[in-house]
């Protein structure tokens, strides 16, 4: 395992990721919110869930891969930028049309997202077209870029960036049949951390479930600090050939989880981000 000293140096030399500047279509469609509920006690994170338009059975059937994307708008906010959000809920199954659509709405004082959280059941969203190609999943497949299966899943995800893993994860990517999956999940403390009602169910799936609190209370005596260090603390041994990871959350994050895995050996086409 990589030594904590040459983590920081790692992550310095790593290079920024360019993103190119977002473009979004010109068709918007009416959606119902049928939920719109707190999803942690500090009411941070709020539930989302939106109806999909009966006259445009497309939207549904371009979710077809765990981490993509829905852009949303408030009709009485056209010129506001759209707030762009991971989709929670999996995708359908053979092509079933799915009737919803689940996310995570962080709560920002003043911006769309915030006024997104005051509204109800029953009011209108504009939901535009689903967006990016989510997680490549069959890049952890055997004889993908000439590599071994990968038997063991590497899981990380801070904040609202546990959205897109609870898609994968309940889209039934076959964790029960991985020597190992593990999700190491990030939060200040439990107040802030999201899904906590489904950790025993994704565990029945076959997903070992870390949290990992940086600012917990005293009577938390599981993972503290931020998801880098809890890995690093682990000092576990990497088969570098059969070893995948998929990340999502904080920059900072997935930069320095990328260096400690490449500097292990695993390959960079088996680290998966769904940007």
């Amino acid at each position: 395992m990589l030594l904590p000293s040459l983590l920081r140096r790692l992550a310095t030399a790593a290079a920024a990721r360019h993103v190119s500047p977002i473009t979004f279509s010109d068709t918007w469609v009416p959606s119902t919110i049928s939920r719109i509920s707190p999803a942690t006690s500090d009411r941070t994170l709020f539930h989302l869930s939106l109806t999909l338009s009966s006259s445009d059975p497309s939207l549904s059937a371009r979710h077809v891969s765990p981490g993509q994307f829905l852009p949303l708008r408030v009709p009485s906010c056209p010129d506001a930028p759209p707030l762009v959000l991971s989709i929670a809920s999996p995708p359908g199954d053979g092509g079933k049309r799915v009737e919803e659509l689940e996310m995570l709405v962080k709560r920002v004082e003043g911006a769309v997202s915030d006024r997104i959280c005051g509204m109800r059941e029953g009011d209108l969203l504009e939901v535009g077209e689903v967006m990016g190609k989510g997680f490549e999943i069959g890049r952890l497949s055997k004889g993908h870029g000439g590599g071994d299966d990968v038997e063991m899943v590497l899981m990380f995800a801070t904040g609202s960036g546990i959205s897109p893993i609870r898609s994968l994860i309940e889209s039934g990517f076959n964790a029960n049949k991985k020597a190992e999956v593990r999700l190491y999940y990030g939060a200040r403390n439990l107040q802030r951390m999201a899904y906590q009602d489904r950790f025993k169910f994704w565990e029945s799936s076959g997903v070992e479930v870390i949290p990992v609190l940086s600012r917990p209370d005293e009577k938390w005596t599981n993972e503290r600090g931020y998801v880098q260090t809890a890995f690093l603390r682990e000092e576990q041994v990497l088969k570098s050939s059969s070893t995948g990871a998929v990340l999502c959350g904080h920059r900072r994050m997935t930069q320095e989880i990328t260096s400690i895995l490449l500097a292990n050996g695993v390959s960079k086409d088996k680290i998966l981000t769904n940007i």
